[in-house]
């Protein structure tokens, strides 16, 4: 599947229900996803529960060769799959984007398969010996978003497959060709049945957190929809990993150097379109640098070019559908007309294809401002001036998502204790959205639970069994 025509040749159905998946920066037609039914849903999950216990038993060992393999077959279709992600989730092939994401998965894949997690000896005084193992779970479900479709599948497939669980992955409605393809490449070097692609609608998804043969669900995507995960996996007391929606809030201290944040800044807020859970979605500057900061923040942003993924010179891309275009549009007007000053943007036209909406940046907003208090998830920070470091801490906390938050200082020590005020499952200091392979992930409040990445991750993917004796 070395090339773009391979690779959707590949993943087309050849019979069966079909629907057109669209370009959201051009409205063409990108190609045809499968609309599969809950009997499908069900065919897969008997497949992964036949082919997980001989998966499991190749031991860690051969599991981590295996992974390895995976991801030498996604580095050689590295190139189609990002152009197939560029068409279908609009982000542009350069700058934190489609090949970015498409690198991503094949070093998380190499990361995972890299991290140890042998048994813990946790109790051996002479008389007592207790060690504390992981076992497979069995069948896990992931469910995944549409804004990094390809790189949060991985996350979710690779632990899953690390721990010798088989897979089956519902993908987001909007992105379902992104995540066909991925897997298809995948299954290259996997057993037949261990890992499966089910792209369904909300039945499905209901189908699939209320299983009786699915041990685990792993989903990605917002608060509301993580509650219903909750509700319908109860009464088969699955184990969960949500991570959900966020309203991070970035702090700038007053000794912070505007010029010197600028391009920090601008990409903890804009990276993907600010189509990101962990993006940075609300600025609070203090009065003193408070003018100096929206200067510098406008000047970089003027130089990022917005357009069409495939054009090699674009770093921002389209917002991926329409709802989530009309939300932005909603939030931006309701601040120009709350009176708040546009520093840029806020002005989308809207006789062209594609749902592109200009690179905003909004200042002189009120804390209660719905662009502040509710999650944009599109390319519009708003700029908060603050005087008092209580008050903007409690203000950051004032919401009732916390997946992560941002302080930005020279003064490391300062900039921690500032952090560690805040209520987020990860905050960072001069920086805003930057995750890592092993370093454990996951939210506070509703932005749900569970921990993802490194040993952390590993464990969430098994089941804790202590052998006493």
């Amino acid at each position: 599947m070395d090339t773009y025509d391979a690779l959707l040749a590949a993943i087309t159905p050849k019979s069966g229900r079909t629907r057109e998946i669209l370009d959201p920066a051009t409205g063409a037609v990108v190609g045809r996803a499968p609309v599969h039914t809950v009997d499908d849903l069900d065919s897969a999950v008997a497949a992964a529960a036949q082919a997980q216990p001989a998966w499991a038993a190749r031991g860690h060992a051969e599991r981590i060769a295996t992974l390895n393999r995976v991801a030498d077959a996604i580095e050689a279709s590295a190139e189609p799959l990002a152009e197939l992600l560029s068409r279908e989730q609009g982000k542009p092939l350069n700058g934190p984007n489609a090949r970015f994401e498409v690198g991503a998965c094949s070093a998380w894949l190499r990361a995972t398969a890299a991290t140890q997690l042998e048994a813990e000896v946790v109790v051996d005084d002479g008389q007592t010996h207790a060690e504390l193992h992981y076992r497979p779970i069995g069948v896990v479900g992931a469910i995944g978003p549409w804004n990094w479709p390809m790189m949060i599948a991985v996350w979710q497939i690779a632990p899953a497959l690390r721990m010798g669980n088989a897979v089956v992955v519902k993908p987001s409605e909007y992105t379902p060709l992104s995540v066909l393809a991925l897997v298809a490449v995948m299954n290259q070097e996997l057993p037949a049945g261990l890992l499966t692609v089910v792209c369904g609608d909300r039945e499905v998804g209901a189908r699939l957190s209320s299983h009786p043969d699915i041990g685990k669900v792993m989903f990605t995507g917002s608060t509301a929809t993580g509650k219903a995960i909750i509700k319908s996996s109860a009464d088969t007391v699955k184990r969960l990993t949500l991570e959900l929606g966020g309203n991070d809030a970035g702090i700038v201290l007053s000794d912070a150097d505007p010029k010197a944040i600028a391009e920090g800044l601008f990409w903890g807020a804009f990276i993907n379109s600010g189509q990101t859970c962990a993006a940075l979605k609300r600025l609070y500057v203090h009065d003193d640098i408070y003018d100096a900061v929206c200067t510098e923040l406008t000047a970089v942003a003027e130089t990022m070019p917005m357009g069409v993924g495939l054009d090699e010179q674009n770093v921002l891309g389209p917002l991926q559908n329409k709802a989530q275009f009309d939300i932005v549009s909603r939030l931006v007007d309701a601040a120009k007309e709350s009176g708040a000053r546009v520093l840029l943007g806020g002005n989308p036209t809207l006789d062209q294809p594609g749902y592109f909406y200009p690179t905003t940046l909004i200042a002189d907003i009120d804390n209660a401002n719905p662009l502040v208090m509710e999650e944009q998830f599109g390319p519009a920070l708003p700029i908060i001036r603050y005087t008092d470091l209580d008050d903007v801490i409690a203000q950051a906390n004032g919401v009732d998502v916390g997946l992560g938050g941002s302080v930005w200082s020279p003064d490391l020590a300062k900039a921690r204790g500032v952090a560690a005020r805040l209520e987020a499952g990860t905050v960072w200091i001069n920086g805003h959205g930057g995750v890592h392979p092993m370093i454990p992930f996951g939210g506070a409040k509703q932005s749900g639970y569970g921990l993802e990445f490194g040993v952390e991750g590993l464990k969430a993917l098994g089941v804790p069994q202590v052998i006493n004796g």
